[in-house]
């Protein structure tokens, strides 16, 4: 897949204040920052709890259910947004001295996503007082009809899109369910859920609740570090909100108050806390707590965030270091089959199809996600991999690009063969669904047909937007430090890529297939560079004595000596 590099158009960036490097002004300013208010990343410019609709209706639930000391279960998701969502209403809640508390994940093979009717009647055996649901909830109304009719109430906590019907619970707290005011939509599972327990703490509050126990109030700050990696773990857009969180979360990490879970799991990725950045929840620490729930129990994530002792949480982590490992090469071994298809369809039709659709008897459920976002971002088309479920089903991940709103689509498809899916959910970016076995090549059919209509020939196009071409005087530790402190960069607000011609003075393979290089820039400095996953055939390329590189200006640590690096994005030789 061709990538087109694309420089941003330069924007009026004045409403912003001077003291702000002009390069980095630029950057926030083409990245839609309107006020210099979204650049305050004190946690006392976090949205008001308040504007999230029913808010106040789960509040006086859980304080009459701490007040009759009731049992409360909270089930989860077993993604890394889930495990991180349900760390924080178990450590939340047990702080406002709540003493009968216990969660429930449900299995990814057996039961599926979120609280479906198999589900529901373990939870109705358990016989809880109330059930919180994180991170799920929204589309689970058969689930919460059973739990319901069992005369257990129910809070719905969730940041998934809202279909036609809602749950019959007690209280909904979820920013896209209609006439919700709350503002940053795009909040994951794990900020909703760290909401409610910003509201009750207000509720409780202001009844003098804590002074009257002469008890401390709850430390909700505490549970930052978590709700940050539950944020950026989850993809979702790094708006004004996400941003302070995930600030907010990464300072307590950097200033050496965190959970020893999560201390574990950054030793065993081998990064250093002390400088730890958005990225490295997102490439490092999410992928090993998400290995439990693809291919274990996300039980075990959990674990590994509520671990008080670090040697018991270094033993957890290191057992999600081994997942991670066996994740990676099943999910190889699958990439390199799908490949191998698209490859032959992509010969005979010599061009790539408008959406990829495939299923494999052997393919692995809980690694298809991931091999669903390796081909959208290599073929740049709408994605869907299914593997097989239980009694004739298969179970399928969605990955899109711009243009297509995947959820909708499916909604669509829904709407027009009401036999065809079982069910389904998700956002604009990913979602999953159940079909019939029998029913996949009609699937695939009206799948590949609505994407073509609605998918115009520039969206299928990938293209690198870059800000330009980096000032000589900014190839320094001191403006990439700069850069870093500028963050957090993630999701709809992309770290800095900048764009220029370098001199190849060095190049060779490490690692198999990452490509190490020495660049001169044209104002003579030298600077290392790194170009992941390249493809070997093209590169070392030693008749190129000049190249084009789209990258990202980098601090690399080796051995305690920190370095300046580039992150190459794109190389093309010039010849």
């Amino acid at each position: 897949m061709n990538t087109h590099i694309k420089a941003r158009p330069r924007v009026d960036d004045s409403h912003l204040p001077n003291h702000i490097h002009p390069v980095i002004k630029q950057i926030y300013a083409s990245r839609g920052v309107q006020l210099a208010e979204e650049l305050d990343n004190r946690a006392s410019t976090l949205l008001d709890f308040r504007l999230f609709k029913d808010i106040d209706k789960a509040c006086d639930i859980l304080q009459s259910a701490l007040h009759a000391q009731a049992k409360i279960l909270i089930v989860g998701d077993f993604d890394a947004d889930g495990a991180t969502s349900t760390t924080v209403l178990m450590e939340g809640l047990a702080q406002f001295g709540y003493r009968q508390l216990d969660y429930l994940v449900p299995d990814r093979f057996s039961l599926g996503y979120g609280l479906s009717p198999a589900l529901a009647e373990q939870i109705v055996q358990l016989a809880p007082d109330l059930v919180i649901t994180v991170d799920n909830g929204i589309s689970c109304i058969a689930g919460i009809d059973i739990v319901k009719q069992a005369g257990i109430q129910v809070i719905v906590t969730d940041h998934h899109l809202q279909g036609e019907q809602l749950p019959n619970a007690d209280a909904i707290v979820n920013p896209n369910q209609h006439g919700c005011q709350f503002p940053s939509k795009s909040i994951a599972g794990v900020g909703v859920a760290f909401y409610l327990l910003v509201a009750l703490r207000h509720t409780l509050r202001t009844q003098n609740y804590f002074a009257n126990k002469q008890q401390q109030e709850p430390n909700l700050a505490s549970l930052l570090d978590v709700v940050a990696l539950g944020t950026v773990a989850d993809v979702v857009a790094l708006d004004a909100n996400n941003r302070t969180l995930v600030y907010q979360g990464l300072a307590r990490i950097r200033g050496g108050h965190t959970r020893p879970g999560i201390e574990a799991l950054i030793e065993v990725s081998n990064r250093n806390a002390a400088r730890l950045s958005a990225s490295d929840f997102g490439f490092a620490l999410a992928p090993r707590l998400n290995a439990a729930g693809r291919l274990d129990d996300m039980s075990l994530g959990i674990a590994c965030l509520l671990s008080k002792d670090i040697n018991q949480a270094r033993r957890i982590a290191s057992e999600l270091d081994s997942l991670n490992h066996e994740r990676r090469e099943i999910e190889q071994g699958m990439q390199q089959e799908a490949q191998a298809v698209l490859e032959r369809l992509v010969v005979s039709t010599q061009s790539v199809p408008d959406a990829v659709c495939l299923y494999q008897q052997d393919w692995h459920q809980g690694v298809i996600g991931i091999l669903a976002g390796r081909l959208k971002e290599q073929y740049h088309r709408p994605t869907v991999v299914f593997a097989q479920g239980d009694n004739g089903e298969i179970k399928g991940s969605c990955r899109s690009i711009e243009g297509i709103h995947m959820r909708d689509l499916l909604e669509s498809l829904n709407r027009q063969y009401p036999e065809l899916i079982e069910k389904f959910g998700g956002h604009a970016m990913a979602a999953g669904l159940t079909i019939q076995e029998t029913s996949f090549e009609l699937f695939k059919q009206v799948f590949v047909s609505a994407v073509a209509e609605n998918l115009s020939e520039e969206h299928k196009q990938s293209v690198l937007l870059t800000d330009g071409a980096l000032p000589a005087e900014c190839f320094s530790m001191d403006f990439a430090q700069l850069l870093q402190q500028a963050g957090p960069w993630g999701q709809h607000f992309p770290e800095p890529v900048f764009y220029g011609e370098f001199e190849l003075v060095q190049q060779r393979i490490v690692g198999e297939k990452h490509l190490k290089l020495v660049l001169k820039h044209q104002s003579a400095k030298l600077v290392d560079a790194i170009a992941f996953n390249i493809d070997v055939k093209a590169w070392p390329n030693t008749q190129a004595r000049f190249a084009q590189v789209a990258y990202q200006l980098d601090i690399n640590e080796f051995r305690g000596k920190f370095s300046l690096q580039l992150i190459v994005r794109e190389i093309s030789a010039i010849t």
